[in-house]
């Protein structure tokens, strides 16, 4: 404080007396040469103290205000009021304008100048008792102890932290979902390992989680990771983000055009797979013979027998590539695949050389799967020739219907609805009678029970991928697209039916069962009634 005086009042019964005493300050208001001690007889003038006493601040009860000086610099802290050591308590008592009275310097000789002013003027510190002088030390500022093994993402030391790298290597997608989810950082050889985790179990939700976390990392620009995303999202059957990461790539070379040309193909779009391939001769990149792999592929998916002859002979011709055992594959898969066999199999004999087990193998996938058993039959034994190891020692001539749990899952809405009893919902009574206005007829014979013909049609409405398609119309928005997922392949029946339900509603509905990915839209799937 600037300045401290103590007023005391005794009273007595014939006089008054005041007794002043004032600290012994420069900055006091009253002049110290004169305000030592007295005392009145009477009473004292109370104009004589009005003058001083205004001094003082009556609102707030302090002492005067001091005014800043005019050559004060401005936006400079006091003297004092910031210690120049760190970790120093400030002490107001050590500065010019806070004087401390107790203070007793070390130095000898300021001892002894002390010691004679103090006799000089006794009544100086009369009513100060002597206090010791407490000097503070300087701690030096306490340094954290870190703790081995401790990290935000891992705040208990005891717990050994679980790399990402580790459990993405294990093939632990949901774990190291909840890495990323906790912070941790994937570089590029985890990204590489989440985006085939990603396609490998159709994860699409899990797929666009890893390439947000992949956009905000410092990898967005590689090349070959934006491969694996393409490469990703065909797997997931949403050609729709595989495109949209192809279409921003910065830089793209043969492998990017064979990434989104084979996801087309691979999802049964093989008109855009074609279309793809006509864009890149148009930028100029040559062709090569994974290039005409890719399109004849496509052509395969698009039924477009004569187009895909015409690539093959472009190859040999104009590029001067000789064809291997892969590309009469592919011509062979141009011609089974829509269900032309018996022109598949009048092409292999046709063939410029020996047909090989790999394609009598190929000719029996595709007799099985249209159901020409005699071809498929004449098929493996030429195959069994070739290699007895291809041989099935538990094929039976005729199968017994098997008892499958079938289940149908309905993605969407962070769950999934699995649909195992055949219990009659009311829509589907609404596209029974919209299905026979579009012309659908019933085909029971994908009913292997011997039971009459109505309640042949009655068991094909309780197909568990019809029941997951009405659950998912009546709880889902309008016009938003439907993903089902069944672990058995789809009747031929249930997929007439789905084209049809793809018209009526005006919904895309894909459906992925253990062979492929069918899109259905407008009446018609992505496979070409091929699966």
């Amino acid at each position: 404080m600037a300045s401290l005086m103590a007023i005391r009042r005794a009273t007595s019964s014939s006089s008054s007396s005041f007794k002043v005493t004032s600290l012994h300050s420069p900055a006091s208001i009253f002049n110290r040469t004169t305000l030592k001690s007295f005392s009145t007889s009477t009473a004292p003038n109370p104009n004589q103290w009005n003058q001083p006493l205004n001094q003082w601040d009556n609102q707030n009860q302090t002492y005067p205000r001091h005014q800043t000086p005019q050559n004060y610099p401005p936006n400079v802290p006091q003297q004092g009021f910031y210690p120049e050591i760190p970790n120093q308590r400030p002490n107001f008592h050590q500065q010019n304008q806070y004087p401390n009275p107790n203070y007793r310097p070390n130095n000898p000789q300021n001892e002894q100048s002390f010691n004679q002013n103090y006799r000089q003027n006794p009544n100086q510190r009369q009513n100060y008792p002597p206090q010791a002088s407490i000097q503070r030390q300087n701690f030096p500022p306490q340094q954290q102890q870190h703790t081995p093994n401790y990290s935000p993402q891992n705040p208990n030391p005891s717990v050994k932290k679980v790399d990402l790298l580790s459990v993405c290597k294990e093939g632990k997608l949901k774990e190291a979902m909840e890495l990323l989810g906790q912070g941790e950082v994937a570089d590029a050889e985890c990204f590489g390992y989440l985006f085939g985790l990603c396609g490998k179990f159709k994860k699409l939700e899990d797929a666009k989680k890893v390439h947000d976390y992949f956009l905000r990392s410092s990898y967005r620009g590689d090349i070959q990771l934006n491969h694996k995303v393409i490469d990703m999202y065909s797997k997931c059957g949403s050609m729709v983000d595989a495109r949209r990461v192809f279409d921003h790539m910065s830089e793209r070379n043969m492998e990017s055009w064979h990434c989104i040309i084979n996801g087309y193909a691979a999802n049964g779009l093989g008109d855009d797979g074609l279309e793809m391939y006509e864009q890149m001769r148009t930028v100029g990149l040559v062709p090569n013979e994974e290039t005409f792999l890719a399109v004849l592929d496509s052509c395969a998916g698009a039924d477009a027998i004569e187009e895909a002859f015409l690539h093959f002979e472009e190859m040999q011709k104009e590029y001067g590539i000789e064809p291997k055992i892969e590309h009469y594959l592919g011509l062979i898969g141009v011609f089974g695949k829509p269900g032309h066999l018996a022109e598949a199999l009048e092409y292999v004999e046709k063939l410029p050389f020996e047909p090989t087990a790999e394609i009598w193998e190929a000719v029996m996938n595709y007799a099985r799967i249209h159901g020409d058993v005699d071809l498929e039959d004449r098929a493996e034994e030429i195959l069994i020739g070739f290699d007895s190891s291809k041989a099935d020692p538990k094929k039976i001539p005729t199968p017994l219907p098997k008892k499958f749990t079938v289940i149908s899952m309905l993605e969407g809405k962070n769950r999934v609805g699995e649909f195992r009893n055949p219990t009659l919902y009311k829509d589907e009574e609404k596209f029974r009678a919209a299905n026979k206005e579009q012309s659908y007829v019933p085909d029971t014979r994908y009913v292997l029970h011997d039971i009459d013909q109505e309640a042949k049609e009655q068991a094909l409405l309780y197909h568990s991928e019809r029941l997951a398609i009405a659950y998912g119309l009546i709880s889902t928005p309008a016009r938003t697209p439907l993903r089902i997922i069944k672990n058995l392949r789809v009747c031929g029946d249930c997929h007439n039916a789905i084209k049809i339900m793809s018209r009526i509603v005006g919904r895309e509905l894909i459906v992925r069962d253990n062979k492929r990915f069918h899109h259905f839209k407008d009446g018609k799937c992505s496979c070409g009634d091929y699966w």
